[in-house]
């Protein structure tokens, strides 16, 4: 449980500026705290911004950080920025995803795109907030997967798809990843949550109609409050706890799959 009042929580929102991302920090600044608005370019971060303020966030609770997660050099300045910024973060929201391209897209990093943007990004600026996170007691950090993941198998031996490369099972496998980070010892609590079928730009991949966006960010919201208890490395569907992947509970994947981030991540830097 945290001692920090809302008023002087310090919350991080990835992918804030549409969908569940955006709605998210609009929500957590309606509660008083500071919210550092993720973007990955000034335009498209100031915008959100620009819009959050016109629904009634008070601008000075308003942080934007920029970075795009195709470029791992960007998520770590963006981190050492907020570091420098802020010495103390209470929750991190790790909602950046972008939908795999119908062709395997490479990064600049040589990894494939979604795994990049929707794992590895999310792993490596994790651990550069170590220190923030770790500043108070209490602190999360809140990974918005995908029910997905359970379809989904890591490709240990090509893990960027380059043999057998599917839209679908490459955005699958870096749900999973997510969700079997979540699993990973820290000073912090972590946990991965299955927003729902939202009505954001992921829904093609998944279906015709979802939730509202602002459906998904109330789940969202309600695992970074600190009223809400938590238990660590679970999975909730929507707001149930529930059994994530079986894959994603043994001790033995988490600590392979953290070794091959650690060196697809120092393989970038």
């Amino acid at each position: 449980m945290s001692s920090v009042s809302p008023a002087s929580r310090t919350v991080l929102v990835t992918g804030a500026t549409s969908g569940i991302g955006w709605e998210t920090a609009r929500l957590l600044e309606g509660r008083g705290c500071t919210v550092i608005v993720h973007a990955p370019d000034v335009a498209s971060g100031q915008n959100a911004v620009d819009r959050l303020v016109a629904s009634g966030a008070d601008a000075s609770r308003l942080c934007l950080a920029v970075a795009d997660f195709s470029r791992l050099d960007e998520v770590r300045s963006m981190a050492a920025r907020i570091a420098d910024g802020h010495p103390a973060l209470d929750v991190l929201v790790n909602n950046a995803a972008v939908a795999a391209p119908e062709r395997r897209t490479m990064t600049a990093d040589g990894n494939e795109l979604s795994l990049q943007v929707n794992f590895l990004a999310a792993y490596l600026l994790t651990h550069e907030l170590s220190d923030p996170l770790s500043a108070r007691p209490g602190s999360r950090v809140v990974n918005v997967s995908s029910a997905m993941h359970r379809t989904a198998s890591i490709a240990w031996n090509d893990p960027h798809r380059a043999k057998r490369y599917s839209r679908l099972a490459a955005y699958a496998q870096s749900q999973l990843a997510l969700t079997i980070s979540t699993r990973e010892k820290a000073p912090w609590t972590s946990v991965s949550v299955h927003p729902g079928i939202c009505d954001t730009a992921l829904l093609p991949l998944y279906a015709h109609e979802g939730d509202s966006a602002v459906e998904g960010a109330q789940r969202v919201a309600r695992l970074c409050d600190p009223a809400t208890e938590i238990v660590q490395g679970a999975y909730y569907d929507r707001t149930a706890l529930s059994p994530a992947a079986p894959v994603a509970m043994e001790d033995r994947t988490v600590r392979r799959l953290c070794k091959l981030a650690d060196q697809l991540v120092a393989k970038a830097a």
